[in-house]
């Protein structure tokens, strides 16, 4: 391999540009593999997992392209300059600036704060004027950048954006003005208030993909909940602009229910509409992740949420959702591949329809479904009918994962023995996980009986929750061993 020829070598490197651990070993190997990986390294430099306050390597690379004036003027005043001449000429490969980290690595010459401003300033200039075009931009804790001369011919190609909302609106009014190609934005929220800017930002873009939400408050502000004066709506409202462009939709709030009697009247108490009614705007996602408490409680969303198709969408997370309500999204999903979700919620009134519709659903429109999670159902024949209609539809299935819903007191093992007799019967061979709740418990007899017939498929890893269930009969434990021994198990966790 170490003989392939610089091409081949690229391709290789490009597709594993991921694994840093991968890429830094390539360094060593001789000179050919070193000048081909160099530049994929320093082409965005910042995203690997490395503690850069300590990278004075990185600080020497840095300096030495300052000019031996401006050396010398900061030297006098305190600042740390190593010289070191460069091999490569790093920064003419780097498509990326990230502010928090760079300035990081300049804290290395100084503990000066006015040092430090200097730098920053010396850095950050030639910076802009060095690197041909900039891809990737994090502006969280901000320096101002954008207003250097170079930043409009260098910015304007910019294809993804990490920033805050604390940052002052004028700074984002000026992006907007010279971005309007960017693909992926990424928000920190830690403002409590509005921010225009963000706002007017995304309203500018032409070819919106990818948008990125992640509530950050200060966890020390015990407070922030009631001063909360609703920085999303109007940034949510300008998303649905892109709705025949974004294709990926990935949203973490905060919320607080510590202090609620119910858990449940947050619904009622928190205004979400914000964010619902952007998610029945955006029908060509592809991807949909949603950690925040939004479903409940809201008959007119319902009601628009039945007519939504979402026939682009493969991978759907979501913490908390009624089962009526992802019945809706599931259905006409016909490319869904991830189904994971961290909660159900449901009204035992409809519980049966429900739960029953959403296996009909999946078995109807997911068929290429590979991981799947799933309701506790009730143990009556009608579900554990379509139940074996899924399992012998969906070959494709690799993880199962059942959440406690529906509780049938003393029935626990009884679900247990319909289970792993319909998993041996329809199972697909590619089923490789089983995440099981504390509604379902296997007699040893069953579980026995279940490992001995799953020899000769792939090994498969057992998720059980009722861990005392298990742990407290030593015969459970040594099974488990045994069938690991014997390949059947991969994982066992009790």
């Amino acid at each position: 391999m170490s003989k392939l020829n610089k091409d081949i070598l690229f391709l290789i490197f490009e597709e594993l540009q991921d694994n840093s651990k991968f890429l830094f070993s390539c360094l060593m190997v001789n000179r050919i593999w070193c000048e081909t990986v160099v530049p994929i390294l320093w082409r965005n430099p910042w995203r690997y997992a490395i503690n850069y306050y300590k990278k004075n390597s990185l600080y020497s690379i840095i300096t030495s392209y300052l000019s031996n004036d401006i050396k010398e003027s900061l030297t006098k005043k305190g600042v740390k300059i190593t010289g070191q001449s460069l091999v490569f000429d790093y920064l003419s490969f780097c498509k990326s600036i990230n502010i928090k980290t760079i300035d990081d690595i300049i804290s290395i010459g100084s503990s000066s704060e006015y040092n430090q401003f200097l730098l920053q300033e010396e850095i950050y200039s030639f910076l802009i004027k060095k690197c041909p075009e900039i891809k990737y931009l994090n502006i969280c804790d901000t320096y101002e950048i954008v207003y250097l001369p170079e930043a409009r011919v260098r910015l304007e190609s910019l294809c993804e954006l990490t920033c805050d909302t604390m940052i002052d609106s004028r700074y984002f009014y000026r992006l907007a003005h010279i971005c309007q190609q960017i693909q992926r934005i990424i928000i920190i929220n830690r403002n409590l208030k509005a921010n225009d800017g963000t706002t007017k930002l995304i309203e500018l873009q032409k070819n919106l993909k990818y948008f990125r939400w992640i509530d950050e408050f200060d966890d020390d502000d015990d407070d922030y909940w009631e001063r909360l004066e609703d920085p999303y709506t109007e940034v949510f409202n300008m998303l649905k602009k892109h709705a025949n462009t974004l294709n990926h939709f990935d949203i973490n709030l905060r919320y607080e229910y510590d202090d609620y009697s119910d858990y449940y009247d947050i619904y009622d108490e928190c205004n979400y509409t914000f964010l619902q009614y952007a998610l029945l705007e955006l029908h060509n996602l592809e991807t949909l992740e949603i950690n925040s408490p939004i479903f409940l409680n809201n008959d007119d969303f319902n009601k628009k949420l039945e007519m939504v198709a979402y026939r682009n969408l493969e991978i759907l997370k979501i913490d908390f959702i009624d089962c009526y309500q992802i019945n809706c999204m599931v259905k006409n999903s016909l490319c869904l591949r991830e189904l994971r979700i961290n909660a159900f919620h449901w009204n035992y009134d409809n519980f049966y329809n429900d739960s029953l519709n959403f296996i009909r659903t999946i078995c109807e429109y997911c068929l290429l479904i590979e991981y799947l999670t799933i309701p506790v159902f009730p143990s009556l024949e009608k579900h554990f009918i379509e139940f074996e209609k899924l399992l012998k539809k969906c070959q494709k299935l690799r993880s199962l994962n059942f959440k406690e819903t529906y509780y049938e007191e003393g029935k626990e093992l009884e679900f247990g023995d319909y289970l792993s007799n319909v998993l041996i019967r329809e199972a697909s061979t590619n089923l490789r996980e089983i995440r099981i709740p504390y509604n379902i418990k296997f007699s040893l007899k069953t579980l026995e009986t279940f490992l001995e017939k799953w020899k000769g498929r792939p090994a498969v890893s057992m998720y059980l929750e009722e861990a005392y269930f298990y742990r407290e009969n030593n015969s459970y434990m040594k099974l488990f061993d045994q069938y690991k021994i014997e390949g059947v198990i991969k994982n066992i966790n009790v």
